[in-house]
């Protein structure tokens, strides 16, 4: 079984939440570090876990990054780290599969479920490094609230100005740790 680092500056958790019952707002995570045991040879043996600096959300827009870094979501001065453990995989042939863990946000930690697609391992150019290149994209649609997440104002006809239902998407490379 290999052990793969993640490549920060290759890898991203975004999500997207209903705002005004109306559209989706977008933003991400951008510092994501963890491991990912996995042997190419044998895919249903994947493990993953994953540590992401709550501070480094970002949506473009500061004001509301501020809001999101604040008691009312994430509360990341109490709560600096999202993170996510995994505790099986179901292998479903073809590089896809479900990851099943624990997920903790804001202080809560949960059991949830992860579909997953696994690409490659790639052996990079030597110009870029040269090193030995796998990725993961997993998702998830989950309910803020159960995870402490309760701020909100009423809209009419809604369940509020922000949505329950988020949908988080990790997209991570991991680099063969030599």
């Amino acid at each position: 079984m290999g052990k793969w680092i993640i490549d920060p500056d290759h890898s991203v958790a975004a999500f997207s939440v209903r705002h005004l019952t109306i559209a989706d707002v977008r933003g991400q995570f951008n510092r994501i570090s963890g491991t990912v045991s996995f042997d190419p040879a044998d895919p249903a043996g994947l493990s993953l876990e994953a540590l992401i600096d709550a501070a480094g959300i970002y949506t473009g827009i500061a004001k509301r990054d501020e809001h999101l870094r604040s008691p009312d979501f994430l509360d990341v001065a109490q709560y600096p780290a999202i993170t996510f453990r995994s505790t099986g995989f179901e292998a479903l042939g073809d590089g896809k599969g479900r990851l099943v863990g624990e997920l903790t946000i804001h202080g809560v930690t949960r059991p949830v479920l992860l579909d997953v697609a696994i690409a490659g391992p790639v052996q990079c150019p030597e110009e870029i490094g040269g090193e030995t290149t796998m990725g993961i994209s997993a998702g998830i649609t989950l309910n803020r609230e159960d995870f402490g997440m309760i701020w909100n104002i009423p809209m009419p006809g809604g369940p509020g100005a922000v949505g329950l239902e988020v949908t988080i998407r990790l997209d991570l490379e991991a680099d063969l740790e030599e």
